[in-house]
């Protein structure tokens, strides 16, 4: 190679250099503004999911501490206190109204289901849960807990076939006779019936002189 192509790749390597020097000085900004938005994303995500884990371990254990009470009227008391959101906060008012039966308050376990039942942020399992325990209660407005029980009867409802238990006991309790059978039958047949709930069906059946399906129980 002569000294002139050597001079040539020299002067050509060095334009080169400036250039990318050239480039680097104009455009490097982007490249660290880049890696400074991954790292401070980085850094965020790991903040946000620290919080996330700080809070449940708080009510975590604001939980425990609240069911450690042993008179259910100050366990109560203490769920109520229970900082929570999402399916937490439904949980503990779930669990808030339990203890709030046992203790024989329930005006106010009822006024705890329909609370989480009418929550738009709850998830809907919760919130079909709610209105069914609601619903079970003992109360005088018997119209408008069978309302209740018959919406979540309709197929495909999680809590189709308990609330048609239900719903036989209350005519059962009004005197009808015909339209419990009717409603026990149908539990009966169902396919996706579980074990537990078709066997108080046919005790009941059984109990109102009424044939069990040969079928269904074999």
């Amino acid at each position: 190679m002569s000294d002139t192509d050597s001079f040539i790749n020299e002067v050509t390597e060095e334009v080169r250099r400036e250039k990318l020097y050239g480039y680097l000085r104009r455009y490097g900004w982007i490249g660290v503004a880049c890696v400074l938005l991954l790292v401070g994303g980085a850094a965020f995500n790991e903040y946000r999911a620290a919080q996330a884990r700080n809070a449940a371990q708080a009510t975590g254990d604001a939980l425990l501490a609240a069911l450690s009470e042993n008179d259910p009227s100050a366990r109560a008391q203490a769920l109520e206190a229970v900082p929570a959101d999402g399916n937490a906060a439904a949980v503990t008012l779930l669990l808030r109204a339990a203890t709030q039966q046992e203790a024989g308050a329930i005006d106010a376990a009822r006024a705890t289901l329909n609370t989480l039942a009418a929550d738009p942020d709850a998830p809907q399992m919760y919130r079909d849960l709610a209105a069914f325990k609601a619903a079970v209660l003992p109360s005088d407005d018997v119209a408008s807990r069978k309302s209740t029980l018959e919406a979540l009867s309709a197929p495909g409802m999680p809590f189709s076939l308990l609330a048609q238990e239900q719903l036989a006991y209350l005519a059962l309790a009004e005197g009808d006779r015909d339209g419990a059978v009717a409603q026990l039958r149908r539990i009966e047949e169902d396919a996706s019936v579980t074990r537990g709930l078709r066997e108080r069906v046919q005790t009941l059946m059984v109990a109102l002189g009424e044939e069990l399906n040969d079928t269904v129980t074999q």
